[in-house]
């Protein structure tokens, strides 16, 4: 059972950005494929991106091209999700998740993440 502990959130101001932590118990953390996902007050839960295991590639929403980065230090069991010009509209809970699965083009469907961190609230004002 892989436990994920977010932290990093919080209440910035338009033009800002924010770097999520996702800290994880288990030691093969590097054997797990971690997604970020959103959820917005009134929306469905949405995708953000994903990095492979070993980092072997980083993979985003449209939405997220260009202002979002992945990263993950294995070293440390922990996974970043980094977030730059934060816009009014990024205002919502971001998860992290994890699977040991292996994913192709799934690796955007929250249902095969098993692991869910406990969300981490960012609010970002204008």
């Amino acid at each position: 059972q892989v436990q994920l502990v977010q932290s990093g959130g919080g209440l910035v101001q338009a033009g800002d950005s924010l770097k999520l932590s996702c800290a994880a118990s288990e030691t093969s953390f590097s054997n797990y494929v971690v997604g970020w996902f959103r959820q917005a007050p009134g929306k469905e839960r949405e995708f953000v991106g994903a990095i492979n295991r070993n980092s072997a590639g980083t993979y985003y929403a449209d939405s997220a091209k260009g202002r979002f980065a992945i990263s993950r230090d294995d070293a440390k069991n922990t996974a970043y999700l980094q977030i730059d010009s934060l816009k009014p509209e990024d205002t919502a809970v971001y998860y992290c998740a994890a699977s040991d699965r292996t994913m192709g083009l799934t690796i955007k469907t929250s249902a095969l993440y098993p692991y869910w961190g406990q969300g981490t609230q960012v609010t970002v004002s204008s």
